[in-house]
């Protein structure tokens, strides 16, 4: 019985949280800065979070993918709140360095982890969204970066994914609109410099694997133009819900519908 009223309970909250790579970095900022009083918090990731529910996610193997794929089916088949949310923000530390001299098996788990598992996991959310038949509001956030628009020289799966995530936006968003699913939205996020543990591992590369490392180095040195977690993270929830494809921080503004 204590079992069915906590599903009651569940079912009824008014705010489905799910953020991958909640435990460090940007992931982080956002679980801890949720603006919604009443939501249930959930991590995916490798790492269970000391605070919320965790799900395992590690974005190298698809088989963990499926296991968060029929936990968004599960949560939502019942849920009756007013908002389902998921920021796909994790990234694994790829490898860096120039093409064809990473080794072959690095770049191919690196690819598979930061092209294709953020674009599986957003499919499997609004399937799951729309296979549940929740009415209230669904948004789907993809975390981007500036090298979607900046071939950064040692970064070539990086910058390609980033890439590729945005056009996925795009497209998402048109076919959402031409079957008149105006509870969802789907848009993707430049957060700007970021003072990330990510950020600081590829800082800390050689410059002649990562000709800009230096040029990193100094501006988190001299703090211009970086931002902390917390504060990217209110920025970000500020700016949700959106009807923009793409929205941009600490970079020159420009808005794509």
């Amino acid at each position: 019985m204590q079992n069915a009223d906590k599903e009651d309970a569940d079912a009824e909250r008014g705010s489905l949280i799910w953020i991958s790579g909640a435990t460090e970095g940007i992931g982080l900022g956002l679980a801890r800065n949720v603006p919604y009083g009443d939501a249930r918090i959930i991590n995916l990731s490798r790492r269970p979070h000391p605070h919320h529910e965790s799900i395992f996610l590690d974005l190298a193997d698809p088989e963990s993918w499926d296991n968060v794929g029929a936990h968004f089916a599960d949560s939502l088949a019942n849920f009756r709140g007013a908002r389902a949310i998921f920021i796909q923000n994790a990234h694994m530390k790829g490898m860096t360095g120039f093409v064809g001299e990473v080794p072959p098996d690095d770049y191919a788990r690196d690819i598979t982890a930061n092209v294709a598992a953020p674009l599986r996991l957003g499919e499997m959310f609004l399937r799951a969204v729309g296979e549940s038949g929740f009415a209230g509001e669904a948004g789907l956030v993809m975390m981007s970066s500036s090298s979607a628009r900046s071939p950064t020289i040692g970064q070539s799966v990086y910058c390609a994914g980033k890439a590729a995530l945005e056009m996925w936006v795009r497209v998402a968003r048109r076919e959402l609109a031409m079957r008149d699913r105006r509870n969802v939205w789907v848009t993707a996020v430049r957060p700007g410099f970021v003072d990330t543990p990510l950020t600081r591992h590829v800082a800390a590369m050689a410059d002649d694997h990562y000709p800009i490392a230096s040029q990193m180095r100094r501006q988190m040195e001299q703090g211009i133009g970086v931002m902390d977690i917390d504060s990217a993270a209110r920025q970000i929830w500020a700016a949700l819900p959106t009807d923009q494809s793409l929205l941009l921080f600490g970079e020159q503004v420009r808005r794509e519908a």
